[in-house]
């Protein structure tokens, strides 16, 4: 019997902001876009149990959010922050087991089976890690311990901020049967309501509905699901994971087709997803431009390259290609800069090119990441940018 852990941070991003200044404290805060009174544009990226309270949440529009909440304290996010603390808590799993796969930058699957055949019990070594993440970072966590990965997030869910919930094998099926569907690993807001009109509501109806009937309706995602309503995961922790892309996105405050402007923006976006790729080891061969019309309607293209890179120039001038392939006869309202097909940096295989064009532009690019890491994000930006 395997035993696994679901570490999860309790509102990561605001729990850090309240932890950096204490002033916060059992304020409601909003870490996303800037409110502007109620007029601002963008979503909630996430905020504390306080303003969870009064009906926000993340991906809130964030005008939404100010006419809920208008007291509460609105900030914009710190992602260099979050990833540094993010790296001291994936240190402190790894103490435990090597056997860790992080799925965001605030959760984390543990296979702690190796340890529990060394006679320390998992939720010894839960409640441990729980301990150890509070001494060292002021942070809280909430853990999930079961027999399998969609068992243990859920448990993790339960009993937040702080929580701490076991499911034994022989408990599995009376967790899990009055629990609500949306609870289950996949069920989205429009899976859940394809399920209510089935009469589905709780997990122990999924399960009851039969795996045939689940197929017939849902197809293969069917099928699993009807697997995780029974309490079966097979799914193992992959402690190699890495990321699959890195992007970055931003809303207009207004609908422009100012094409100066939107290409000013595009470029601080490249410069941004090259900082965030070269700070965690990766070059992309994939780069790809995400745009939003003011009719919401939205589109993407790509291109790959044969040469991976991680500097904004080389990223923005292919984004600019991509860019003149889109029409401009509507306004846009988003726009956002992506990275895929990633690899890791390995500087001593790389092959040197046959002029120094690129290593310069390397070289800039990291004295920037040195500047900024010092004295914060921004210090140093583009002359274009000024305007």
């Amino acid at each position: 019997m395997r035993q696994i852990l679901h570490v999860d941070m309790d509102a990561f991003y605001a729990s850090v902001e309240q932890l950096d200044q204490p002033e916060l404290e059992g304020r409601p805060v909003i870490v996303g876009a800037d409110p502007k009174a109620g007029a601002g544009r963008g979503v909630v990226a996430a905020c504390s149990y306080e303003a969870r309270k009064l009906g926000i949440h993340s991906a809130l529009p964030i005008s939404h959010a100010w006419r809920r909440c208008p007291d509460g304290v609105y900030l914009r996010p710190r992602m260099d922050r979050y990833q540094s603390v993010s790296v001291a808590i994936m240190g402190i799993l790894r103490r435990y087991t090597d056997m860790v796969e992080p799925i965001s930058i605030d959760e984390a699957f543990l296979d702690v089976s190796g340890s529990t055949a060394l006679m320390v019990s998992a939720e010894g070594i839960a409640r441990d890690i729980k301990a150890a993440i509070r001494k060292e970072t002021g942070l809280t966590a909430s853990v999930g311990v079961a027999p399998n990965k969609s068992l243990a997030k859920i448990a993790s869910d339960l009993e937040k901020p702080d929580g701490f919930v076991v499911v034994r094998a022989a408990e599995i099926e009376s967790f899990l049967v009055t629990l609500p569907v949306s609870k289950l690993w996949g069920v989205g807001p429009k899976t859940a309501s394809r399920l209510q009109k089935l009469g589905v509501h709780t997990i122990g109806e999924l399960a009851a509905i039969g795996r045939q009937k689940m197929i017939e309706k849902f197809g293969a995602s069917g099928e699993h699901l009807w697997h995780l309503a029974c309490g079966e995961d097979e799914r193992r922790v992959v402690s190699g994971w890495e990321p699959k892309s890195i992007s970055n996105e931003t809303t207009f405050e207004h609908d422009t087709s100012d094409i100066e402007f939107v290409l000013k923006t595009l470029q601080r976006l490249s410069d941004k997803v090259a900082g965030r790729l070269r700070h965690q080891g990766f070059k992309a061969r994939t780069i790809s431009l995400k745009l939003r019309y003011q009719s919401f309607t939205t589109f993407t293209r790509q291109t790959s390259v044969p040469e991976a890179l991680d500097t904004g120039n080389e990223i923005f001038a292919l984004i600019r290609t991509l860019f003149e392939k889109f029409s401009l006869e509507e306004s846009v309202r988003l726009i956002g800069v992506g990275t895929s097909n990633l690899l890791r940096t390995n500087h001593e295989e790389e092959q040197l090119p046959l002029f120094d064009s690129t290593k310069q532009s390397e070289r800039l690019a990291k004295a920037l990441d040195k500047i900024n890491g010092r004295y914060g994000d921004g210090s140093l930006r583009r002359a274009s940018e000024l305007s």
